[in-house]
C-alpha cells in the first residue's frame, strides 16, 4: 500500500476582489508539477470504489495513473472512453458529493482532487491540440437516431451513438449549441471555449449538427420516425422557469434566472456594448433561490456592476442545495446571504419599477419530501428588503413543447417525461429520455449518465433491427 499523502493541494484561483469585477475564470487550473504531485496522491485501490461513484463510470484511477507518469495522452484516452466532455464536467460536476465522497482518504477529510485532475487532463488535451478521436469507428450499422437537444444528456447520448456506428443527427432549437451549458452557467465557472471544445469533438465522430430547430416546430417527434430515424432520443432539458406566484412578480426589473443568465451567457449582455444584448441591473439586488444557479445569477449581477447582491433563501445555511465551493465563492465575493427570509411580495414605484420586496421571516419545522426541514413562517415578522432588481431562481420545468406535439408520451403533473431509470426507454415506442426532461432540474454529470444508459439501450435496440 502506498503511504498515505494528506495534503490536497488546492486550486489555484482569481483573488475575490479582482474576479469580482471580470468574467473570467476564477478556478485557474492546476500546474504541470501540482497536477502531477496530486496525481500520485491516488492509491490505485484494488476496490475503485471512486468508479461507482461517477455517473458515467469514468476508470478513474486507470487515468490518474498515467498522469502521474506524465503520460498525459494515454490520461487523456482513457478519461474520453467514458466521458466525451470532460472539460465540463471538471468544471461543474458536483465530485465532491459523488466519486470524491467515496474515495478511501476521504475518510481523512483529504480525498484526491478527482475532478480538478479530470479538468487538467482535459485542458492539456485542448491546449496541444490532440486528437482523440477513436481510430476505428465500427462499420456504420445503417441506423438513424434523432437526439434532440445539445446540452449534457444529448451531447452524450450522439457521441456514444456515433462510436456504437450509428448515423446521428442532432437537433438543438437554439443558434448554439450546449444548452444549459452554454445559456445557464457564466462564463467564470464554464468558459464557451470549452463547450465550443466538446461539441467539436461531438461533431468529429460524425455527429450532424442541426441549429436553430425546434422538435415540435419543424418536426415532431412522429415526423421524425416516419421521415427515416429508428428511434429518437429527447434530451431537452429544463427550460421553463418556475415562479413564486405572489403580487407584483410582473413588475419591471424582476426577471427570471433563464431570462437573465442566457442574456448574460448566450447573448453575452457582459460584452455589451460589444454585443448588442442589454441587460439592466439596478445598485441592488436580491437573487430568490439557494442552488447553483442562484449562486450564478448573483454572482453575474455583482460583475455587472450591482453595489449590494442578496440571496434570499427561506431555509438556513444547512439546507443551501448549490455547492459548497459556490458558495465560498460567493462570500468571498461579497454576496449578502438573507437565510430564513420567504418573499410574499414585491413592491414597486407608479412606473411599475420593483423598489423592493416585502418578507416574512421563517423558522425550520419537520422535514419535507425532499428530507430537508420545511420553513414555518413567523407571525408578524415582516419587513421590507429595498432592491432596484429581482432575478427568481426557484426551479425550471421542461418546455412542453415536445410534450403538446407527441402522442403516447408519458409525463408527470410537473410536465417531466415518464422514462425508466435504467434505461431511458419511455412508453412510446421508438423513443427515449434522459436528463431535465426526465428529473427535472439536476446536475450535468447525472444528464450525462442518462445519455449514456440510454445510448447503450438504444444500441439493444438498434442491433435487433433487420
Amino acid at each position: 500500500m502506498p503511504k498515505l499523502d494528506l495534503n490536497r493541494i488546492d486550486m489555484p484561483r482569481q483573488d475575490p476582489k479582482t474576479r469580482a469585477k471580470n468574467f473570467n475564470e476564477v478556478a485557474l487550473g492546476y500546474p504541470a508539477e501540482q497536477a502531477q504531485t496530486e496525481a500520485n496522491r491516488c492509491l490505485q485501490c484494488p476496490k475503485r470504489p471512486c468508479i461507482g461513484g461517477c455517473p458515467v463510470n469514468i476508470n478513474i484511477p486507470g487515468f490518474i495513473e498515467p498522469l502521474a507518469k506524465g503520460n498525459l495522452a494515454e490520461a487523456v484516452r482513457v478519461l474520453k472512453d467514458k466521458n466525451s466532455l470532460p472539460g465540463i464536467c471538471g468544471r461543474v460536476c458536483p465530485q465532491e458529493t459523488q466519486c470524491e465522497s467515496v474515495c478511501v482518504l476521504d475518510k481523512r477529510n483529504a480525498s484526491v482532487a478527482i475532478g480538478r485532475l479530470e479538468r487538467y487532463v482535459a485542458d492539456w488535451e485542448q491546449a496541444n491540440k490532440q486528437s482523440t478521436a477513436p481510430a476505428n469507428l465500427p462499420e456504420p450499422s445503417g441506423k438513424r437516431v434523432a437526439v434532440v437537444g445539445s446540452g449534457p444528456s444529448g451531447l452524450t447520448a450522439a457521441a456514444d451513438l456515433a462510436k456504437l456506428g450509428h448515423s446521428v443527427t442532432l437537433f438543438e432549437a437554439l443558434h448554439a449549441t450546449g444548452g444549459v451549458l452554454s445559456y445557464g452557467i457564466p462564463e467564470f465557472r464554464l468558459p464557451k471555449e470549452i463547450v465550443q471544445s466538446e461539441v467539436d469533438y461531438v461533431t468529429s465522430l460524425g455527429v450532424e449538427l442541426k441549429l436553430d430547430s425546434i422538435i415540435g416546430k419543424i418536426d415532431t417527434v412522429d415526423e421524425l420516425l416516419s421521415n427515416g430515424y429508428d428511434a429518437v432520443f429527447l434530451g431537452t432539458g429544463a427550460g421553463r422557469p418556475l415562479f413564486l406566484d405572489i403580487p407584483g412578480e410582473n413588475s419591471n426589473g424582476v426577471y427570471s434566472a433563464n431570462e437573465f443568465l442566457t442574456r448574460v451567457n448566450l447573448m453575452k449582455a457582459y460584452k455589451f456594448p460589444e454585443y448588442d444584448t442589454p441587460v439592466s441591473i439596478g445598485k441592488k439586488v436580491a437573487v430568490v433561490g439557494g442552488g447553483n444557479v442562484a449562486m450564478d445569477s448573483a454572482r453575474s449581477a455583482l460583475r455587472l456592476g450591482a453595489e449590494e447582491v442578496y440571496i434570499v433563501y427561506r431555509r438556513s445555511a444547512a439546507e443551501l442545495p448549490a455547492r459548497r465551493e459556490e458558495v465560498e465563492n460567493a462570500e468571498e465575493e461579497g454576496i449578502q446571504f438573507k437565510f430564513l427570509t420567504n418573499p410574499i411580495q414585491f413592491l414597486s414605484n407608479e412606473q411599475g419599477f420593483v423598489t423592493g420586496i416585502e418578507c416574512r421571516e421563517m423558522e425550520l419545522g419537520e422535514p419535507d419530501e425532499s428530507g430537508r426541514r420545511r420553513p414555518v413562517p413567523k407571525a408578524g415578522s415582516e419587513f421590507v428588503i429595498n432592491v432596484d432588481t429581482v432575478v427568481i431562481a426557484i426551479g425550471n420545468a421542461p418546455n412542453p413543447i415536445i410534450a403538446q406535439t407527441t402522442a403516447d408520451l408519458e409525463t408527470t403533473r410537473w410536465g417531466t417525461v415518464v422514462a425508466d431509470e435504467a434505461t431511458g426507454k419511455t412508453v412510446k415506442a421508438k423513443v427515449w429520455a434522459g436528463g431535465d426532461i426526465v428529473t427535472g432540474a439536476a446536475t450535468v454529470i447525472s444528464a450525462m449518465g442518462a445519455g449514456k444508459r440510454a445510448a447503450a439501450s438504444i444500441d439493444a435496440y438498434l442491433k435487433e433491427l433487420p
